[in-house]
């Protein structure tokens, strides 16, 4: 199992996977085909044997398509045993109430997962 790291673009968000629990996404996700995208990074997580996890989401957008996905992401996370502590931060936009609202959603539906809400200012 090797790190991941793939460089953004303007459909795709950067991906940093590490193999100590250390995880981002961001950017954006208008991807049409998600499962082109997403099915490696959802194999590396079915992988991924370590204690803790700090996934790191910034999103600027991204499609429901793609919103299934991160959540799936997430849930894998959310039921491996290994993983005792499992934290997230979301951030989102000042004034992004659907990007927020999605975050609650996601928090809702994990058992573990604890998440941390960061509000930026856009740049």
């Amino acid at each position: 199992m090797q790190n991941i790291n793939i460089p953004a673009t303007s459909i795709t968000p950067q991906v940093i996977f590490e193999e100590d629990g250390h995880l981002v996404l961001k950017g954006r996700s208008i991807i049409l085909d998600v499962d082109s995208f997403y099915n490696p990074l959802i194999e590396w997580l079915r992988q991924l044997n370590t204690a803790a996890v700090l996934f790191t989401l910034k999103f600027d957008y991204f499609n429901s398509a793609s919103s299934k996905k991160i959540m799936e992401l997430l849930k894998i996370i959310d039921a491996n045993n290994n993983i005792k502590v499992f934290n997230v931060f979301w951030h989102f936009e000042t004034d992004d109430e659907d990007i927020l609202e999605i975050g609650q959603i996601f928090e809702e539906r994990l058992r573990k997962a604890r998440f941390f809400y960061k509000e930026y200012a856009e740049v």
